[in-house]
């Protein structure tokens, strides 16, 4: 599973040039699942990411949290994360997830932020979507997991 979080001042989604989710300050996640990805993996990334220090103190130094500075969370899906693009031209998606496990997990995703107590918003999955993303810094993370779940840390 690969997450890419970006620090945002505001973010939206539009699908058929209709917004369907909105955030203030808080992050944006574009989420990406593989084959072989577990639910052990989506809770350790879910927890991860909510309290991952990337929001500056009084001194300006990154040791907030989206928990700690009661912060909001868009959650998009984005299969193209499982992409290789390390041979040719064209990009494969041989390890990305069937769209149905990758739904599942993406909703149990979602559903872990809901359960830190943070408001959540989602892009549709399977949906073309326009993401409008404010990034603020500009502070962007990039998060995976391969681990076996017997052996996450």
């Amino acid at each position: 599973m690969k997450l890419v979080l970006q620090r945002v001042s505001s973010s939206s989604v539009r699908v058929d040039e209709r917004e369907i989710a909105r955030i203030a300050r808080g992050i944006t996640i574009l989420l990406g699942a593989e084959k072989g990805d577990t639910t052990e993996q989506v809770r350790y990334l879910a927890e991860k990411s909510v309290n991952l220090r990337m929001f500056p103190d009084e001194q300006g130094k990154m040791n907030r949290s989206c928990l700690d500075i009661r912060g909001q969370i868009l959650v998009v899906p984005q299969f193209t994360l499982a992409a290789d693009c390390a041979r040719g031209r064209r990009p494969g998606f041989d390890r990305a997830a069937l769209p149905e496990q990758a739904e599942t997990l993406y909703l149990l995703f979602i559903d872990h932020i809901a359960g830190a107590g943070l408001s959540v918003a989602a892009g549709q999955f399977g949906a073309d979507m326009r993401v409008d993303i404010q990034n603020d810094g500009p502070v962007t993370f990039i998060l995976e997991h391969h681990q076996p779940a017997g052996r996450l840390p």
